[in-house]
This record gives C-alpha cells, sequence and structure tokens, in this order.
C-alpha cells in the first residue's frame, strides 16, 4: 500500500512528532501520530485547510510512503464516527478515540478513518510507536509547491 504527507523537509516524516507536539483531528497533545492520505491530492487538500495559501510553507516536501501489505489495517467507517467528529476545532472525542488506539494493546500500527475534506476518501494514521513501524519506507520524496491557479478557485474573502 503507498501512502501519502506533505510535511516540512527539516522534520522526519515518520516520527509523529508534529502531531505530539500540537494535536490533531484524532491525536491530543503529547501522543504521536503519522498523519497520512490515500493521495498525494487528498494530502494537499488536508494541508490547504489547515493554512492560508499565502502563508503555505515554502520547505513543503511530498512524500510517498510504502506500508508493506501483509501488515494488518483497523477501519474506522464513516457510520461508526461519534456524533461531531467533523467539527471545527477536532473534537475530544476522536482525540480519545485516537489515543485509546495509540495505546491499545494489540492494535494495528495503522488506522484507517474517513477524510473530514472528502468523506469518502480515506487517511491513514500511522503509530511511530508500534513494532511494525520499522517496516514502513520513504520510497519518494520531492519538494512540493502549490499551484498558483488554486488561489483563483477559491472564492473572495
Amino acid at each position: 500500500m503507498r501512502v501519502w504527507r506533505l510535511g516540512p523537509a527539516r522534520h522526519p516524516p515518520l516520527d509523529g512528532e508534529g502531531a505530539r507536539r500540537a494535536s490533531g483531528r484524532w491525536n491530543p497533545r503529547g501522543t504521536p501520530m503519522v498523519y497520512t492520505s490515500a493521495h498525494l491530492s487528498l494530502a494537499v487538500l488536508e494541508k490547504l485547510v489547515h493554512v492560508d495559501f499565502d502563508t503555505f510553507p515554502a520547505d513543503v516536501v511530498s512524500y510517498e510512503i510504502e506500508i508493506p501489505d501483509d501488515l494488518p489495517v483497523q477501519s474506522l467507517e464513516l457510520t461508526a464516527m461519534p456524533r461531531g467528529w467533523d467539527a471545527m476545532p477536532a473534537p475530544e472525542s476522536t482525540q480519545a478515540l485516537g489515543r485509546a488506539w495509540v495505546e491499545g494493546a494489540g492494535n494495528p500500527g495503522i488506522l484507517s478513518v474517513p477524510s473530514v475534506v472528502v468523506p469518502r476518501e480515506r487517511n491513514f494514521l500511522l503509530n511511530p510507536s508500534h513494532p511494525d513501524a520499522k517496516r514502513w519506507k520513504v520510497v519518494h520524496r520531492e519538494p512540493f509547491r502549490l499551484d498558483g491557479r488554486l488561489v483563483r478557485a477559491l472564492p473572495p474573502p
């Protein structure tokens, strides 16, 4: 399986430190997690909802990550999401769910969740503390820049 991530070039892409320091939809502050997407285009949309286009970081790198097909993936379906799972800011319910998954004995190191941005598409949460994490590999990385035409596609403020 291949998943995608956008992140700053200066940080290791698979250590989960950014999520640990700042929290996210699926993790409270203090819980390391690596957020990835099924497609590079979804990773771009996920990044854009968190930053303004004109302040999009210049040092962003796209990472293509290979996860061996024999690794188990746990999946949370859209119909099983807690009420308000897609609220902004992220609710404590989804953060508690993610923390329980990371801390749970016997859980696989990969959790498939629906995207809030495009609910029919999938994001993959990676637990960097899981023993299988050593099997994930960045197979391609390259500097990423946004196409300026995306600004025209947005409605004026």
